[in-house]
């Protein structure tokens, strides 16, 4: 096979309603090209033999063989293309080739705090159905979690009408340090055990292979398949909920380092001997802009009774005085946001990405993302005569962390069935 090039070309009409990646990245291992060739179309929605040989830089005979496998094997199937302005209609139809959306399916699953969601995708990348329930709050035992999994797992399979069967895989995210290859969960905000077997734990349950993450990289996943990551190689996701999450790829790849605890850009000191953070530690940025820490600040500085009461009330008076002009609430907006500032510029100094989306719940809290702060984060940010990255707010419900962890079992799934380890008939 030809080297491919790092960037597809995207000259289908239907390139908008694909899902996943649209660049390949020049460091991952070397693809077959039938899973190269499978993914180039899935990410363009629709593609002619044609179109993927340029693309991807290999002869027509190549591509016409591996797609006949891929038809042969359920996987793709040939559609109609549209027509192009010179194109008359006379003679044979152009063909173009699409993912069989009925080859598998997968599910995904965020578990939080606040609330659990799960969805369905089929094997082109698409939503078949979600659900989303109340939290549990922290501090379950590792049984009670992986019940949780599935339960949820019922209830979306229930609401998409599909069996157990149906299904290739389940991605499953939550917060903390997650060992994703090991499919262990070292330490989570959520659970009351450490080093947690938990990939293996929910498997065992639902008798279907299970892949886990920490919640940021499979944020950072859902914008990789679906969102503003698509199209570009090196982009960072910073997210700020309960703690404060980061997701990084590089080259197009997600980057989770050695140990599976790259990017922890919440547990980054930014004052020695500072505030105690969830994690045990002191000083973390988290422990400056993170819901605890704005509860923390709305408890100390504004002396509220309120601040024992449940804390997303606590969070909405906060922000509803300081929209106000009360100066106290305002203030604790501003030093959250200062602290997410040096955040920010030094991501930037570390990774020189071409983008910066900050993205989860607290989004809606403008003052975390005010001109002042973003003005604050460049000028901590290395000055050089070039553009500085692109920095964009992104305010998405909860489903797209499950969307993520559904990316992410898309992926695997992906690999397993048409990777190095040969063709596997779809089901």
């Amino acid at each position: 096979m030809a080297a491919a090039e790092n960037r597809l070309e995207s000259q289908s009409g239907d390139a908008g309603t694909g899902v996943g990646p649209l660049h390949l990245s020049t460091a991952a291992p070397a693809l077959p090209l039938r899973q190269v060739v499978f993914e180039a179309v899935r990410a363009k929605g629709r593609a002619a033999r044609s179109e993927l040989a340029r693309g991807l830089n290999v002869s027509p005979a190549s591509v016409s063989a591996v797609t006949n496998d891929l038809i042969g094997a359920g996987y793709l199937a040939e559609t109609r293309a549209a027509l192009r302005d010179a194109d008359t209609g006379r003679g044979r139809p152009p063909v173009a080739l699409c993912v069989r959306a009925d080859a598998g399916h997968v599910a995904g699953i965020k578990i939080a705090q606040t609330g659990h969601t799960a969805v369905v995708h089929d094997f082109a990348g698409r939503e078949v159905a979600s659900v989303t329930v109340p939290g549990d709050g922290p501090r379950l035992d590792g049984a009670a979690a992986a019940g949780r999994v599935e339960t949820l797992l019922r209830e979306v399979l229930r609401r998409a009408d599909l069996p157990t069967e149906a299904l290739l895989a389940v991605g499953v995210g939550l917060p903390g340090f997650i060992d994703s290859a090991a499919g262990t969960v070292l330490w989570s905000p959520l659970l009351d055990e450490r080093n947690l077997r938990f990939a293996a734990d929910i498997a065992g349950r639902v008798g279907l292979p299970v892949v886990i993450d920490n919640d940021a990289n499979l944020l950072t996943l859902a914008e990789l398949w679906f969102g503003s990551g698509r199209a570009v190689s090196n982009f960072a996701v910073v997210t700020i909920e309960h703690g404060v999450g980061m997701g990084l790829v590089i080259d197009n790849r997600l980057y989770r380092g050695a140990r599976g605890l790259g990017t922890e850009l919440g547990h980054m000191k930014v004052h020695l001997d500072g505030a105690l953070c969830q994690c045990g530690q002191r000083g973390c940025l988290e422990a400056y802009v993170s819901d605890y820490a704005l509860l923390r600040e709305a408890g100390t500085a504004l002396a509220w009774q309120g601040a024992n009461a449940d804390p997303a009330v606590v969070l909405e008076s906060l922000y509803a005085h300081a929209k106000a002009g009360n100066e106290a609430a305002r203030s604790i907006f501003r030093r959250a946001g200062r602290y997410l500032a040096v955040g920010l510029g030094n991501v930037i100094n570390l990774f020189d990405p071409e983008l910066v989306l900050i993205s989860g719940a607290r989004m809606r809290y403008d003052y975390l993302y005010a001109d002042e702060v973003l003005a604050e984060m460049r000028r901590m940010a290395i000055l050089v005569d070039r553009p500085a990255p692109r920095v964009e707010a992104h305010v998405w419900g909860d489903l797209i962390w499950a969307r993520g962890a559904a990316a992410l079992a898309l992926s695997q799934t992906t690999t397993d069935r048409l990777g190095a380890g040969g063709l596997v008939a779809a089901q």
